[in-house]
């Protein structure tokens, strides 16, 4: 199958998953292209996976499940959803966090971005866009890392930290998956470095992200130190 594909990871995502995917299915149809929706769940303890298992079965050919054994980060877990879509045959693979912080109306706006560019971020630190409902700890976090990454790796992207991406296939296709061990922001800033490096061009969408509905955030002080010790490193050993 051709087309874009959305992953999804998840885990612990119960309460959000299904309005998830039915909020998104229609703004996948509204790009005018064929479209799937990938959701590599971690073994949820919370009944996630058996949950995406019947959407799977009310929307065939439209969304699939890729169950993994145990919770192994969101680095992992997107390599394992890129793999899985490339191989059915996707053209456009998007990554979108499954918990309604970013807004699935803007699928279709990071889509059509992706027909100048070979991969589209959704910024929140572009004119346009934002972040609502986060106290001012971990905007800085947020804000700070992508200022961060920027200085060190001397790149000009806006929001490195980010993580509602559109990939044209050429580019995964292209950079070494198998070396990236990253989590978290340090995934995100990895990919859309080697990208660059790779002389891929990249385009920033401005979006408002909303902090989760319901259910407890996965960020951890372990992923933000990772992401500080591990972009230097990215820095050293690209020369």
């Amino acid at each position: 199958m051709s087309g874009v594909w959305l992953i999804l990871p998840t885990y612990n995502e119960a309460e959000n998953i299904a309005a998830l995917v039915a909020a998104a299915l229609p703004q996948l149809a509204a790009t005018g292209r064929e479209h799937r929706i990938l959701v590599v769940d971690d073994g949820s303890p919370d009944g996630t996976g058996e949950i995406a298992d019947r959407l799977a079965a009310e929307n065939p050919g439209r969304v699939e499940v890729l169950h993994r054994a145990s919770k192994d980060g969101i680095g992992p877990a997107y390599l394992a959803g890129f793999g899985r879509a490339l191989a059915g045959g996707a053209d456009l693979l998007m990554e979108m966090d499954s918990d309604f912080s970013h807004d699935p109306a803007d699928i279709p706006r990071l889509v059509a971005a992706a027909e100048r560019a070979d991969l589209v971020l959704g910024s929140r630190y572009v004119p346009g866009g934002g972040v609502t409902d986060w106290g001012r700890g971990r905007r800085l976090i947020s804000r700070g890392g992508s200022l961060y990454a920027r200085a060190i790796l001397g790149i000009p992207v806006n929001d490195l930290t980010g993580g509602f991406k559109c990939f044209n296939r050429r580019v995964l296709e292209r950079l070494d998956l198998t070396g990236i061990d990253a989590d978290g922001y340090g995934f995100q800033i990895e990919m859309t470095y080697r990208a660059i490096k790779a002389g891929f061009t990249v385009e920033e969408v401005p979006i408002l992200f909303r902090d989760r509905r319901v259910g407890s955030s996965k960020m951890s002080a372990r992923i933000a130190v990772e992401a500080f010790w591990k972009v230097p490193l990215l820095r050293l050993r690209s020369r």
